[in-house]
């Protein structure tokens, strides 16, 4: 092969979410939520209408304990229609027999990336009545995917060949909160690819945190969740653990004729500053993506990106 086919063959190759990790490069990843149902048209419309702009697709499970499809069939759609992904697991439904088995069903349907967390109470969900599972934190399934990648499960028998996760964990970024930085410093510890944190609206907090882990060697996306209304902003200050909205925002939202693109602005003014401060961001928008693209052009996150790059 010659040194231009074999560069040419090179380029066309997709670029994965590790190597992008890896890389210099602003890392944009947003969510996806399976349907409440088997129709699959809306999560693949969105996710080809966004692939240009995206560097992956995190996908929920049963986020907030509400019921649906499950997050591994979706991860494994949207592979198949040419995107990359993000599956998410939580400790909240499956014991670390259910956990191990479906994180290694996961990699052999073509999941490579995966990000680890708790999980919302069942009580918060749409069938309050569920027993919550927990049989391990967060922390130890970071531990269990850990001893995944190295050849033995959690009892320590050896696997017949083993997977190569990239594995995130996400912190809130509440400064005031040292026993989630304790937490967190555990998470990098285990040995975590990147951190994902919960949505971001005060930036001089958000640098308190940056500062307070600065000792933590793992690139953090911070994540956004574009406001629809005061009262929205209100509700997740009272509800919320880790995000508060400054009332210099609740403000703006209340005085606006149209307040959702008035949150679309603050979102974007919020981008512009963590572009200077941290690897990525991870969008997590309320509903579908109606709005996701308008706001990336806002940000100024549009120009100049490929679905290869």
């Amino acid at each position: 092969m010659s040194l231009k086919v074999e560069a040419a063959y090179k380029c066309a190759m997709p670029v994965t979410f590790r190597d992008k990790l890896q890389s210099n490069k602003f890392i944009i990843t947003t969510e996806v939520t399976p349907p409440k149902g088997v129709d699959t048209s809306s999560f693949l419309k969105d996710a080809e209408q966004l692939q240009r702009y995206v560097d992956a697709f995190n996908v929920t499970d049963n986020q907030r304990a509400v019921m649906r499809m499950s997050s591994i069939a979706v991860g494994k759609m949207l592979k198949d229609a040419g995107h990359e992904t993000i599956v998410q697991f939580t400790c909240r439904d499956r014991n670390r027999l259910a956990l191990q088995s479906d994180l290694l069903g996961a990699w052999a349907l073509g999941i490579r990336n995966i990000c680890v967390m708790t999980g919302d109470h069942t009580t918060k969900g749409d069938h309050p009545a569920t027993k919550p599972v927990y049989d391990l934190d967060s922390v130890q399934l970071l531990n269990t995917v850990k001893k995944l990648n190295e050849g033995y499960d959690l009892s320590g028998n050896r696997l017949e060949q083993s997977p190569d996760f990239v594995v995130g964990a996400v912190s809130n970024t509440d400064p005031l909160q040292p026993m989630q930085h304790i937490k967190l410093r555990k998470k990098a510890s285990i040995g975590v690819d990147f951190i994902q944190t919960q949505a971001v609206y005060d930036i001089e907090e958000f640098a308190c945190f940056l500062e307070k882990v600065s000792d933590i060697d793992v690139p953090i996306i911070a994540g956004i969740i574009p406001l629809k209304s005061a009262k929205m902003a209100r509700y997740m200050n009272r509800n919320i653990p880790g995000i508060r909205v400054p009332e210099e925002f609740i403000t703006r939202m209340e005085n606006a004729e149209e307040p959702a693109s008035e949150g679309l602005e603050i979102a974007a003014q919020i981008i512009r500053e963590l572009k200077k401060m941290c690897i990525g961001i991870h969008l997590m928008p309320v509903g579908q993506h109606t709005h996701t693209k308008e706001l990336l052009k806002m940000s100024g996150l549009t120009e100049g990106r490929t679905h290869n790059e």
